[in-house]
């Protein structure tokens, strides 16, 4: 079966790496820009990613690229750094899950992948400008004329996707009315207790705050989500002003504005997301990730819902004999699933993270101080994609 890949970032690698390990030998992964590389940024690695990333065998790498939380989901009040919540991780995590919680530098874990790609399978400087399915083959056409033909073509081309439009008629974005700040500082440069291995979410009024070390502890990563104002920009590339940021949490704790106030560059883009898809699978054709189920960042589950797709879809072509059958069924045990997760991050930061002080603030903090310390995210974490394939009904989450 030959399968095209269309999109080289960590959800392009890791369906290349999930498909190699199902015993597929012609996969190839295109990727547009003249290089691989990942925005400079954190991610956090949750349980259920950490399972399938040890499947490729690239957990080692996560301790190079990343931090294994002993504290996580610290949430703390935005004045003065009361905590209000705290999710025991570590040693209790592994246990529960299976897995440890970590967070980690993109663009290392973008290299872990790679490493355990064959030399050749990734094509640079290939950006797909359409597709079409003729019979039973797909035909990919490349800017400058190029093409190729496939059985399967997976979309993995991120949120602005064009393999997408092969699929269905993509809504569009829905502005969220927030704007999120992206900043990295050095390890060295800021107080001894922000590398401690904990993440941290700060609640305001109308904002939050996040910020964990990453990288071993050699730098410190933070996401400031603020009102959008007039700003609509939606890439992590736009730059923002470091005066811009500290001046959105002036009045909150000296903690976070003596942290702010170390950053030397900031980055500002604005938060969209999509309506969920009723359908990520056309014939041949099948998303994953921000293609099929672009999310706010608000339940950390982006790349992980990703990487379950990765291995689903492997697993999925793996069993079958007919590939629409095969994506029918990877379809069929994916989206319930990344639908509601994409609900849930959307409706967090109206209704938990951004409550002014008032009535429904107090209720709110006296709610996640009675939450159990780990029990209460274990809708998200003790999914497992293998399970859910053996038990389809597994395949949604609790509402």
């Amino acid at each position: 079966m030959r399968i095209a890949i269309i999109g080289g970032g960590l959800g392009g690698l890791a369906a290349a790496a999930f498909l190699l390990r199902a015993g597929f030998e012609d996969v190839q992964v295109y990727e547009q820009a003249p290089r691989l590389g990942e925005i400079g940024a954190g991610i956090q690695v949750p349980p259920n990613a950490v399972r399938q990333l040890r499947r490729l065998g690239i957990g080692e790498a996560l301790d190079h690229a990343g931090v294994r939380l002993e504290v996580g989901w610290d949430l703390r009040r935005w004045e003065d750094g009361r905590q209000l919540y705290s999710q025991r991780l570590g040693d209790a995590c592994e246990e529960r899950f299976g897995a440890p919680y970590y967070v980690a530098y993109r663009p290392g874990l973008l290299d872990a992948l790679y490493s355990v790609l064959p030399a050749g399978i990734v094509q640079l400087g290939r950006r797909c400008v359409g597709l079409e399915q003729d019979g039973g083959e797909m035909r990919v056409a490349f800017a400058g004329g190029g093409r190729i033909v496939a059985d399967v073509v997976v979309g993995a081309d991120g949120i602005h996707s064009v393999v997408r439009d092969a699929v269905t008629t993509p809504s569009p974005p829905t502005f969220s009315g927030n704007a999120a700040y992206r900043c990295m500082i050095p390890g060295d440069a800021v107080d001894p207790s922000m590398l401690e291995p904990r993440f941290k979410v700060w609640f305001g009024p109308g904002r939050h705050l996040v910020h964990y070390p990453m990288s071993g502890g050699r730098q410190v990563n933070v996401v400031a989500v603020v009102p959008a104002g007039e700003w609509r920009t939606e890439s992590w590339v736009s730059e923002g002003t470091v005066e811009g940021l500290v001046a959105e949490f002036a009045a909150w704790s000296p903690e976070i504005v003596d942290l702010l106030r170390r950053t030397s560059k900031a980055f500002l883009y604005a938060l969209y997301d999509r309506e969920p898809l009723r359908s990520i699978v056309r014939g041949r054709v099948a998303l994953l990730g921000d293609a099929a189920h672009p999310m706010l960042p608000f339940l950390a589950q982006g790349a992980a819902q990703a990487f379950e797709d990765c291995a689903a879809l492997a697993l999925c072509l793996r069993d079958a004999s007919d590939p629409e059958a095969a994506l029918g069924r990877y379809e069929g045990v994916r989206l319930n699933r990344v639908s509601e997760i994409q609900q849930r991050s959307r409706s967090r930061a109206v209704d938990i993270y951004h409550l002014p002080d008032g009535p429904e603030q107090v209720a709110r903090d006296a709610a996640l101080a009675d939450q159990d310390r780990l029990e209460h995210q274990a809708w998200l974490y003790e999914y497992d994609v293998e399970t859910a394939l053996r038990s389809p009904e597994r395949s949604a989450v609790p509402r």
